[in-house]
């Protein structure tokens, strides 16, 4: 598959999510910087982490206007696959492709630890292989990471599962004292409707190597290389 990797001001896990997509799983990847607007030569589009335009205002507010957005929009729109994860997932709350925003985690402190996710929800291509219930392990890094909606909003992502990743302790018990940051029913990622948008708090591309401390992180780029090949069979 083909990744275009969005660099904003700002953004620093450009380069894992290139090395892991690329070095790691020999997938075609190219960094865009943000002025850029044409995505037609590519199948999935990653929104990393990291502070865009050093996070003043609301995180992710102003990257929300960057000229690459209205190509992002418009890709995710057309049910092209869409990732955003840490402040990207804040900048796709931003751009109304998620619901929800990321507020200041409840401890008032940056966070930067490895959490325990369990798979729920419905189907997206973005976790197609990874079994519901089944419990993977991918760090955090972040200080607004609380992810707060309606309570309607919340309602909604639970009656139709979309809410794909979980904090939970390590035998898949979804617990106060699993949450790292406050967010409301442990909320770690969700889903579009489609299921083609996904955004997350906690960093795959920094579970993609033994070295670095695991490997789950990968579970999530293999599931949508797996649906992408499905797709074309």
């Amino acid at each position: 598959m083909r990744f275009a990797i969005v660099r904003f001001p700002g953004t620093w896990s450009d380069r894992d999510c290139y090395r892991v997509l690329h070095d790691v799983l020999g997938q075609e990847a190219s960094i865009l910087w943000h002025r850029e607007t044409d995505l037609s030569g590519y199948d999935a589009v990653v929104l990393p982490g990291g502070f865009s335009y050093g996070d003043y205002l609301r995180c992710g507010a102003i990257a929300r206007f960057s000229p690459v957005m209205d190509s992002v929009v418009s890709f995710a729109e057309a049910g092209k696959p869409v990732i955003g994860i840490c402040n990207g997932f804040q900048v796709l709350c931003e751009s109304h492709l998620l619901p929800g925003a990321l507020i200041l985690n409840d401890s008032l402190q940056f966070r930067c630890e490895w959490t325990h996710l369990r798979r729920d929800g419905g189907d997206t291509p973005w976790a197609s292989a990874i079994p519901a219930g089944d419990v993977i392990r991918i760090p955090i890094s972040h200080g607004d990471g609380n992810y707060f909606a309606e309570p309607g909003t919340l309602d909604e992502l639970e009656r139709d599962s979309r809410v794909i990743f979980r904090y939970c302790d390590e035998h898949g018990d979804v617990t106060a004292e699993a949450n790292p940051n406050g967010s409301q029913r442990n909320i770690a990622g969700i889903i579009n409707r489609r299921g083609n948008v996904l955004g997350m708090m906690p960093h795959p591309e920094r579970a993609g190597e033994d070295i670095v401390g695991g490997t789950d992180g990968n579970r999530i780029w293999t599931s949508l290389i797996e649906a992408g090949l499905a797709a074309v069979r």
